[in-house]
């Protein structure tokens, strides 16, 4: 159990090294996120990691982790926290890149919690797409893309968990002056051009300073984790 652990821990390392620069990117079922990832790393080089594809190719994988998570999508449940964490590690650690956009997650306060405990990394801002239920569930019965979780129950079900669940993290961090709200109901080229001016030069500054102080917050996270990590394995 130490040995993983251990092991654990030097992924942090490694991840933390990168000095990421994490923007979480929110909004309901259909209010564009992917679009306006998509746009973002064109233009500004990040990496788009959507938790939703990460999981939905374990699910493919046939993986005992796959199949529970397939089955908790079927009920509108929220998957485990260490499971989306352990794969949106992999990623990053797996891009070669340091900006990321994180996609549809962190979910809840257990999920930010963990997320920011886990990696030890705090997110530049959220970017929070606002779009009307009626809007966001037309778009999603009319994409036509096939996937399983595009039926008008399930629609209304991952509705209602948004609502009660990742408002709260949404909350959280307005409270910190990290939201940045995008109104999501208005054509795809208008609310990119709002994007636009968040991930700008005129911001580099301060996404600058921004990266500085997350890389002190996080050397002093895995200095303090690996002391106790020492101490714990001093020899009897």
């Amino acid at each position: 159990m130490g040995t993983v652990e251990a092991a654990n821990k030097d992924a942090n390392g490694s991840l933390l090294e990168k000095n990421p620069t994490v923007v979480f990117v929110l909004g309901g079922p259909g209010s564009g996120k992917g679009t306006q990832c998509a746009n973002i790393v064109k233009n500004f080089g990040y990496t788009h990691l959507s938790a939703g594809d990460l999981l939905r190719a374990e699910i493919k994988s046939g993986s005992e982790n796959g199949t529970m998570i397939q089955n908790m999508i079927k009920e509108g449940k929220i998957v485990p926290s260490e499971v989306t964490i352990k794969l949106l590690q992999k990623a990053m650690q797996e891009s070669g890149n340091d900006k990321f956009l994180i996609d549809g997650f962190p979910r809840n306060e257990e999920n930010r919690a963990a997320f920011e405990k886990v990696t030890g990394i705090e997110p530049a801002f959220v970017l929070f797409f606002e779009c009307p239920e009626e809007e966001m569930e037309r778009r999603l019965l009319s994409r036509n893309q096939g996937r399983e979780d595009d039926n008008i129950e399930t629609i209304r079900k991952r509705f209602k968990v948004f609502l009660e669940s990742s408002l709260p993290v949404i909350n959280y961090y307005d409270a910190k002056g990290k939201v940045r709200k995008i109104d999501a109901a208005r054509p795809i080229e208008e609310v990119f051009e709002t994007v636009k001016g968040i991930f700008g030069p005129k911001n580099e500054k301060v996404n600058h300073y921004v990266r500085l102080m997350s890389k002190l917050y996080m050397y002093k996270f895995h200095f303090v984790s690996k002391t106790k990590i020492g101490n714990h394995c001093l020899p009897c």
